[in-house]
């Protein structure tokens, strides 16, 4: 991209529509009933677009992910022609699952049990005894069952729904905002997943709003500004939204407590661009600025190069944003915190949770990128690691959230709960929910097909 004009580096982000609210009490049940998770699975789950894979992680024909969602096991299989084609996991004979590592390559999938082989691209061309069937031989008749696939920032989204509306059009206001950072291009850095006691909107409503920061992530106050006065909270109308916190300066909220304003983790912010801290003490709000300053003069020599292609905003700042149904992230100029729930296949009162992190990797920069699980080399090997929630850390931020989402969960089954009592400020959590009830009542999305999968 070209430089853009000064109009490009505006102070702010424009904001996006707010659609009307309802008033949802979120009762208890919401997270503790079976009835409710299966009409969520039914009518919410299998209609929405969910992101799942790396593009970079399966570069050549053969090559595969296979990520659980729910009771479903989903294949992504790079093709021959470099598209890349996902499938249920099951084989059509007997219903046998076909891989069981999350990663690998094959020319194949062949069944564990009987043996029937199903291409790439899912056709079916191998069967003992093809001859022994009623019905005809099931080879070039049948295969797996195809599920609408489509790329966007480097990952791959699938969609259950034969009938759903595109990638693009689902995602929104997102799809624009994220095309600078050029997220395509960034390395996972951090891959932990746990097993969380909890229903997996605990964890999506966490992350649905920033009110429980100064209780929760006390250490935050010297880099983002926590006081909602001085946050934009964004909803769109396609269920996602997003929160711009002004960072690069300490907290306003910090002036009412008598601390000192410029903490150890702004000096250390402003020496890594080479500015002095003792250049801002007495003007520590001035910090955001002059940190904007530096890195539009800094990031392209340092193999930023997508820097020109950012608003000044976007160099400093926090851009949280939730896609439906159960993303989360936190973007800034130099990292991508993902962070996703899953539902347990059988239990509400359990999920999946996976803290992750991207970040560029430019051309002959060395230093450790800073995770949400501390610091790792530009060139370590990232073991995906899995565990149960409480028998290793998934770093400080993330164990703060973590620790109060189980007391929580108990909380939702007691009787004495009554609903929400919300602050302006946690509006998105309510949007979330309603936006979940939309889909249970057949009011989402509006059905248009946009590519054909096999459903035989």
């Amino acid at each position: 991209m070209t430089k853009h004009s000064k109009d490009w580096y505006a102070a702010t982000p424009a904001p996006w529509p707010q659609p009307v609210l309802k008033g949802h009490t979120i009762p208890g049940y919401r997270y503790t009933s079976k009835a409710f998770a299966d009409e969520e699975w039914q009518k919410m789950w299998t209609k929405s677009w969910l992101l799942l894979g790396r593009e970079d992680e399966i570069p050549e024909p053969g090559d595969y992910q296979m990520e659980e969602v729910g009771p479903e096991g989903i294949i992504m299989a790079r093709q021959a022609d470099g598209s890349i084609k996902a499938f249920y996991n099951v084989c059509q004979h007997r219903g046998a699952r076909l891989v069981f590592n999350e990663i690998g390559s094959t020319d194949a999938f062949v069944c564990p049990y009987h043996g029937w082989r199903f291409e790439l691209d899912g056709l079916l061309t191998k069967a003992l005894d093809s001859e022994d069937f009623p019905e005809g031989d099931p080879c070039g008749k049948l295969r797996l069952i195809e599920i609408a696939c489509d790329t966007f920032a480097g990952f791959i989204w699938v969609n259950l729904d034969p009938d759903c509306v595109s990638l693009k059009e689902y995602l929104g206001p997102v799809w624009d905002d994220w095309q600078p950072y050029r997220v395509q291009e960034w390395k996972r850095y951090l891959a932990l997943t746990a097993n969380v006691p909890v229903n997996w909107k605990v964890i999506l409503d966490n992350f649905n709003e920033s009110y429980h920061l100064p209780a929760v992530h006390p250490q935050s106050d010297a880099l983002v500004e926590e006081n909602y006065r001085w946050t934009q909270f964004d909803m769109s109308e396609e269920g996602h939204n997003r929160m711009w916190m002004q960072s690069g300066s300490p907290s306003h909220r910090l002036l009412a407590t008598g601390e000192p304003l410029m903490k150890p983790a702004l000096e250390a912010t402003l020496k890594a661009w080479e500015l002095n801290p003792d250049d801002f003490r007495g003007r520590e709000f001035d910090t955001r600025e002059a940190l904007q300053q530096a890195k539009r003069t800094l990031g392209p020599a340092r193999g930023y190069t997508y820097f020109d292609d950012l608003h000044d905003h976007q160099l400093t700042d926090t851009y949280h944003y939730f896609v439906f149904p159960n993303f989360a992230v936190s973007v800034w100029a130099e990292g991508f915190h993902f962070l996703r729930a899953r539902p347990h296949p059988t239990d509400p009162e359990q999920c999946v949770f996976d803290n992750w992190w991207y970040a560029p990797a430019p051309e002959g920069v060395t230093t450790p990128v800073n995770t949400a699980a501390g610091p790792v080399a530009r060139d370590a090997e990232v073991e995906h690691v899995v565990f149960n929630f409480g028998e290793q850390s998934l770093g400080e931020p993330i164990d703060q959230d973590m620790a109060v989402t189980p007391g929580q969960q108990l909380g939702f089954r007691s009787r004495a709960y009554k609903g929400v009592y919300l602050a302006k400020q946690e509006h998105r959590i309510r949007r979330f929910h309603e936006v979940i009830d939309e889909y249970i009542e057949g009011k989402r999305p509006a059905p248009k097909r946009v590519q054909a999968v096999a459903a035989e």
